[in-house]
């Protein structure tokens, strides 16, 4: 089993990896919308948090060796069902005709106060 700390400037910001690989699949933890470069806290709207969260599981997977077309499943938690048909909005268009397994789970807050956190698994 091998983790990813620090891949390309990216880390975590607690005690966990970004991502752990084991038998050629990548178990990518849960992400914000949080700029990987500045490690800044990229609050917006749902859609926009959305996105930045979705391109730093990209990010991860491909630092792995993996793309976000090997994604096998991704949860996406978010503060409110109501968000559900925004968030299903960027997802589709961030994956196109790509579908991996999903499961959506309303919460009542996030960490941070963050509107979405998204994590994956995906296969090299």
């Amino acid at each position: 089993m091998k983790s990813i700390f620090e891949v390309e400037n990216l880390k975590s910001n607690g005690h966990y990896a970004l991502a752990t690989i084991h038998d050629d699949i990548v178990y990518v933890s849960g992400q914000f919308s949080i700029d990987p470069e500045t490690r800044e806290r990229k609050y917006g709207s749902v859609e926009e948090e959305t996105i930045q969260a979705l391109n730093n599981v990209e990010m991860i997977v491909e630092a792995a060796g993996s793309k976000k077309e090997q994604i096998l499943r991704m949860t996406l938690y978010i503060p409110d069902v109501e968000l559900w048909d925004r968030v299903d909005a960027v997802y589709k268009e961030f994956f196109g005709e790509y579908k991996p397994a999903r499961t959506v789970v309303p919460t009542n807050k996030l960490h941070f106060g963050f509107k979405i956190e998204v994590d994956a698994i995906a296969y090299i």
